[in-house]
């Protein structure tokens, strides 16, 4: 029997059994040896905050049952190929699939960890996912000024890609004084929004909050753009469009990783961009967005404590 963690109801869930399978022509039997839990999408599941109007478009990849629940929901996983085809086996992999010990999934959904990168850091494929196709929305050019609002999980990934950018200024904002911490880690300018540059080219933002909208409005120069990467499931956000938002000529888009950036979609598949995220997980400065472990036995109570703990990013459950 394989174990699997299942959101039964908002703010709960349990760990549940389902028969073992040999793989089958072309899949391949994966032993999981750590799973990653954001405190984004995943905490909305959790939360049973998603508009049943999206349910459908938020399905992830390898999910069993629909949302709101029950259901197994989940998208970083890294494993070791313990049967398949002989270019698999034996090495580690990354899958967008639930919290599972063991599972089986077409081989052609794996993708190979790099040598260079630890089994911890490569949890973080998914997030690093969305922030390649967040950076190749936004499109900063050089010299360009640009802001990070939000310092969770998502806009810190963003951050430390552009970090790599020859920018004129890259700032961090976000009101949590403890999100400094993980500034200086990436080396880049932390700032609270009340002290934040204006004037800037580009503002990712990447906060779920309307004031964080609003801020990140305020920080652009005239003709500027705002990427919106932010879900907020069920909230309605005000959007701040009078004052100068038409005579400043403000441009606001979405960002969002289910298909991959206009810019790039020609020539680049999902597999390709996946494959790019891990490449850059090379990168030591990525740790910085680890911030606990926990047994998989342990999970149930772990992600009822996430859904209380602002501090949290990724959090990564380990399997025996």
């Amino acid at each position: 029997m394989w174990t699997a963690y299942w959101t039964t109801a908002p703010g709960q869930g349990e760990l549940r059994t389902e028969p073992a399978r040999e793989p089958g022509p072309g899949e391949a039997l994966v032993r999981t040896l750590r799973s990653g839990i954001s405190r984004g999408t995943e905490l909305l599941v959790h939360r049973g905050e998603v508009p049943p109007q999206v349910a459908d478009t938020m399905r992830a990849p390898f999910q069993a049952g629909d949302l709101p629940g029950p259901v197994k929901y989940g998208y970083l996983s890294v494993g070791l190929v313990e049967a398949g085809p002989a270019d698999l086996v034996g090495r580690r992999v990354f899958c967008l699939y639930p919290h599972q010990d063991r599972y089986v999934v077409p081989a052609a959904a794996l993708t190979p960890v790099p040598d260079g990168v630890p089994t911890d850091r490569a949890v973080l494929a998914g997030t690093v996912e969305t922030a390649v196709n967040a950076v190749w929305d936004a499109a900063p050019r050089l010299g360009d000024r640009v802001a990070v609002v939000g310092a969770g999980m998502v806009g810190g990934t963003v951050a430390a890609l552009l970090r790599t950018f020859p920018l004129d200024r890259l700032e961090l904002v976000d009101p949590n004084p403890a999100r400094a911490e993980l500034a200086a880690a990436l080396g880049v300018t932390w700032r609270p929004p009340d002290d934040a540059a204006d004037g800037c080219d580009v503002v990712v933002h990447c906060s779920a909050t309307e004031e964080g909208l609003g801020r990140g409005l305020e920080l652009l120069g005239d003709e500027g753009e705002l990427v919106e990467l932010s879900w907020y499931g069920t909230r309605e956000p005000r959007v701040p469009l009078g004052a100068g938002f038409h005579a400043r000529r403000l441009t606001v888009r979405a960002s969002q990783v289910g298909a991959v950036a206009a810019a790039r979609r020609a020539r680049r598949t999902p597999a390709d961009r996946l494959a790019l995220a891990l490449r850059l997980l090379a990168d030591p400065a990525f740790d910085a967005f680890l911030t606990g472990r926990s047994a998989f036995a342990d999970l149930p109570a772990t992600m009822t404590a996430l859904a209380d703990d602002p501090a949290a990013l990724c959090h990564l459950v380990t399997y025996p």
